[in-house]
């Protein structure tokens, strides 16, 4: 199936239908930003772009971080039918300056604190760099015919008072017609392979997971969300930005790095409707919470004991559930695999949690399930506008393959690659993840590892190092590892949990025979061709994607 919906049709709508319900906050702010309020300043860029000889199809840069600001700036750029480049802030300047140029941006709106890092005579293409927190122009170029981009910021209030002198009312909120297969979203990669490239998402590709988002009713008119993820990622940009102004949700910005710390004070704050999580913070939220509490010798004794183990379940899944707001209906994890050990305890104790699959070139969903009906160890099962099917595979349901995809949400391509976009989607139109999975016959997927990360032994078995990695994190004292191939044997690299250590007061000495200790405890877990020869140590944590992946490239 396919939702016919126009996205910009739904937004429309959606701020018209939801006026005067808030719509935006900066966490720690007092402003609170009703739709009418955002309908008006997205008539105002609007007002803006045209003034300056902006045209439906541009491109226009986005670098910066989480704010109400950069919300508006970028669903102000798709509804004038213009294409939003998101940057994410953590690129460096030349890597942000490289991407400005390769998108052939005519506008970049940027924080100004990044913006003193760049030089704007390197981004020749450039009209102008507008502020994110002043609206200010930071630097501009004359353009024949129009006038110059500071000029019009200026006299920018008396245009829009000329221009609706009756006030900016609902019935003024009119986006254009634009082709459903028009770029909508031009989107940069930052994955684990170190290679950026930019996807092409169209508006029915947003439509594919916005609709989605709609029915299955993840977000509600009235709900609150807290956004913390990187909006310049698909993940956080779809759901927690898309799908909730899309039907009148209230959302808090989170615009600090997302610590335990700091996002659990937010939580009992906001107390969000649905929480959308990577891996990684509710893995360190288990580890600093409830581990300390699950391993006391008492409690230990305790869940040995039947149906007193239920009593401790369900008081430590109310304390989980107090520690993200309490009134959410579910966790969605998604970015990266969660660790067996922490999926297999939010299970046991009936946390209401799910797993999601998807990518940047699918906008981002390709898979959900309702954590009621979720599959353990799964990813959830295939979009209704999403095909799947497992590639080099003779039993796709036992046998690991190629997970490939087709439908709505599939990127147009890559853009100014067409060699890469060929490579990656085949002629009948399947997009090769490079992903390795079974997929079960109802459409259920589970995902074993990358292709691009996977090991052949010299025997000619597949080693998938997520696999032994997600064993290995689950031992004493290390808080992260990867494992690569070292010769013609497998080397553990990993990062120890020195905050545990300090807490246990555990000598730095014996740090080395505890992780032997580890090693031979692994490789009792796992196949004799999946055994690791070495540990090796490393003082700091490994660098990440902002979807919180090891960038693997950088190791092995």
């Amino acid at each position: 199936m396919r939702y016919d919906d126009h996205i910009l049709k739904i937004y429309q709508n959606s701020f018209r239908n939801n006026w005067d319900l808030p719509a935006l906050t900066d966490y720690g702010s007092q402003e609170v930003m009703t739709y009418a309020d955002f309908a008006r300043r997205i008539a105002r860029l609007h007002l803006f772009y045209r003034q300056i000889g902006l045209k439906p199809g541009d491109h226009v840069a986005l670098l910066g971080k989480n704010s109400a600001s950069w919300v508006v700036m970028f669903i102000g750029t798709i509804t004038y039918g213009a294409t939003i480049v998101p940057i994410l802030a953590d690129f460096n300047p030349h890597d942000a300056q490289h991407i400005v140029n390769h998108s052939d941006a005519r506008v970049l709106f940027v924080n100004s604190s990044i913006w003193e890092t760049l030089d704007f005579e390197e981004m020749p293409e450039l009209k102008a760099a507008v502020s994110l927190e002043t609206r200010q122009v930071l630097a501009e170029r004359e353009t024949e015919g129009h006038q110059i981009p500071s000029r019009i910021i200026r006299n920018l209030t008396r245009k829009f008072k000329e221009t609706y002198p009756k006030g900016f009312r609902r019935e003024d909120v009119v986006y254009p017609e634009i082709d459903a297969e028009n770029t909508a979203i031009l989107n940069y990669t930052s994955g684990t392979t170190g290679f950026s490239k930019g996807v092409m998402l169209t508006y029915d590709n947003i439509a594919g997971n916005v609709n989605y988002g709609i029915v299955s009713r993840l977000h509600y008119e009235g709900s609150r969300a807290l956004s913390f993820l990187p909006l310049a990622h698909a993940y956080g940009c779809a759901f927690d930005m898309l799908v909730p102004l899309a039907v009148g949700t209230f959302i808090t910005i989170f615009g600090k790095a997302p610590t335990p710390k700091l996002l659990l004070k937010a939580f009992s704050e906001v107390k969000p409707n649905l929480v959308i999580c990577v891996p990684l913070i509710l893995e360190k939220i288990y580890r600093k919470q409830i581990v300390p509490m699950i391993t006391k010798r008492a409690i230990r004794w305790a869940l040995a004991v039947p149906f007193i183990d239920n009593a401790i379940y369900a008081k430590i899944r109310n304390k989980l559930v107090e520690a993200f707001g309490g009134q959410f209906e579910e966790v969605i994890i998604g970015g990266a695999p969660l660790n067996s050990e922490v999926e297999q305890f939010l299970y046991r104790i009936k946390f209401p949690f799910t797993v999601g699959y998807g990518m940047t070139e699918c906008g981002p969903l390709i898979s959900h399930t309702p954590w009621r009906s979720f599959v353990p160890s799964s990813c959830g099962r295939t979009l209704p506008c999403m095909e799947s099917k497992i590639m080099g595979s003779k039993n796709p349901e036992t046998e690991p393959g190629e997970i490939c995809v087709r439908g709505q949400d599939r990127m147009k391509g890559y853009y100014k690659a067409p060699d890469i976009t060929a490579a990656t989607i085949d002629e009948e139109g399947w997009l090769h993840t490079g992903d390795m999975g079974t997929r079960a016959a109802d459409g259920t997927l589970f995902i074993k590892g990358r292709y691009k990360t996977m090991i052949l032994s010299a025997s000619g078995q597949n080693i998938y190092p997520e696999e032994i990695e997600a064993k290995l994190n689950n031992m004493p004292y290390v808080a992260e590892s990867l494992v690569v191939e070292r010769g013609k044997g497998l080397t553990a690299i990993v990062y120890p949990d020195y905050e545990r250590m300090d807490a246990d007061k555990v000598d730095m000495q014996a740090l080395p025979e505890l992780m032997e200790a580890n090693r031979n405890e692994l490789n009792g877990l796992v196949a004799p061709y999946e055994r690791v020869d070495r540990i090796q140590l490393i003082p700091h944590e490994f660098e990440k994607t902002p979807k919180k992946s090891i960038k693997r490239y950088l190791y092995s």
